[in-house]
C-alpha cells in the first residue's frame, strides 16, 4: 500500500491509501477520489517527506523491540456532504412513507405476493425479504414488485 498526501482545488489537505501509483491515477481520473471536506474530485499529490533512517537510527531499530500500541489506530473520517444528507433523509422518509402501511411478512414476501396476486387473500400493502431469483420469478409473472430504499443504517 502507498500512503498519498492529497490536496484539492481549494488547498484542502487530506490522505489516502493506494495499492499502487497506478491505482492512485486511475482513480482520481474516474473522480473517485474526492476531498473529504469540499467534495471537490480535483485532486493532487501533495509534498510528502520521505522516511529516511540514518545509521545509527537504523541499528537502534534493529536491536529494539518493536512498539507497543498504548491506543487503537485512528479511522479515517470525513464529513458528509450537506447534499448527501439530504439525499439520506428523502429516503429514510420515503421508506417510512412506503412501510407505515404495509405489513412486514419477512422471508414470505415472495409467497404471500403471489397469494394476493392469484386473489387467495386480500390485497394489501406488504414488505419483506426476497432473493433476486424470487423477484425476477415474480417479475415474469406480473406480479409488480420494488425494492425499498437500502439505508446505510440497515447495513450496519
Amino acid at each position: 500500500m502507498i500512503h498519498y498526501s492529497l490536496v484539492c482545488e481549494s488547498e484542502h489537505a487530506f490522505e489516502g491509501w493506494f495499492r499502487s501509483s497506478e491505482d492512485f491515477e486511475r482513480q482520481t481520473k474516474m473522480a473517485l477520489v474526492a476531498c473529504p471536506v469540499c467534495g471537490s474530485t480535483t485532486v493532487h499529490r501533495g509534498l510528502m517527506a520521505p522516511s529516511v533512517l540514518s545509521g545509527r537510527d537504523r541499528d537502534a531499530t534493529r536491536n529494539s523491540p518493536p512498539p507497543v500500541a498504548t491506543e487503537a489506530p485512528k479511522q479515517p473520517m470525513m464529513l458528509p456532504d450537506p447534499a448527501q444528507l439530504a439525499m439520506l433523509e428523502a429516503l429514510r422518509e420515503l421508506r417510512a412513507k412506503i412501510t407505515e402501511g404495509a405489513d412486514y411478512v419477512g422471508e414470505r414476501f415472495a409467497d404471500e405476493a403471489r397469494r394476493m396476486h392469484y386473489g387467495e387473500t386480500d390485497k394489501r400493502g406488504i414488505y419483506g425479504e426476497a432473493s433476486v431469483d424470487e423477484a425476477k420469478a415474480l417479475a415474469e409473472e406480473g406480479i409488480p414488485v420494488s425494492p425499498l430504499p437500502t439505508l446505510p443504517d440497515d447495513r450496519n
